[in-house]
């Protein structure tokens, strides 16, 4: 496991099969009904254990919410760092972290119904933890990219860095002059454009 992953979930605790259950619960409500209009009741309904049960693992809603998206975020980290696992140039390391990243995010489904009803608590909710996310997200992708060529001295962190910017505004402002509506379009347009940010040798 990346020490980026590893770091970010490091104050993450075991969780045992009714944790489980209770955040499964949690995310299809948040998936179905969005982020404001859910209550510790309606989870608990939906899990099929009194309320007091989720307070006692759970202190309050947004530290449910909180658990819930951590989870998500071990699960969409590990799918950027399995794609660009062992990669013969950081080139493919680049184009393939960038379509896991944004196609995870495209199609995750509490990803889509924030985005579409929400979209102002997107940012608050990727920065959460001083930005956390997105300093795991760089570094597991940096570090593909020096694996990839050892020997370069370049930034690698600030080229992962744009590239994880550069899908945060496509997910946040879709549309305008960059029709990225497939996969291969994803791929030919980090191909094309966000592979120049590495110096040639």
């Amino acid at each position: 496991m990346d020490a980026a992953l590893t770091g970010l979930l490091a104050a993450t605790p075991d969780t045992d099969d009714l944790d489980t259950r209770i955040l499964d619960a949690a995310l299809a409500e948040f998936e179905t009904y969005g982020l404001r209009r859910v209550s510790v009741e309606d989870v608990a309904k939906r899990a099929g254990v009194a309320r007091t049960t989720i307070y006692r693992r759970f202190t309050n809603k947004e530290q449910l919410l909180q658990a819930v998206i951590l989870r998500e975020v071990r699960r969409f980290l590990t799918a950027i760092a399995d794609a660009t696992e062992d990669l013969p140039s950081p080139e493919d390391a680049v184009v393939e972290g960038f379509v896991a990243g944004l196609q995870g995010a495209r199609t995750h489904p509490l990803m889509t119904r924030v985005l579409q009803s929400e979209p102002e608590a997107f940012l608050p909710q990727l920065s959460m933890n001083g930005g956390a996310v997105m300093v795991a997200a760089r570094d597991i992708l940096a570090d593909r990219l020096r694996r990839a060529r050892p020997d370069d001295p370049q930034d690698f962190a600030t080229v992962a860095e744009v590239l994880l910017r550069v899908a945060v505004s496509l997910l946040l402002v879709p549309g305008g002059g960059l029709t990225l509506d497939d996969e291969p379009a994803i791929r030919a347009f980090a191909r094309d454009y966000l592979t120049r940010m590495l110096h040639a040798h």
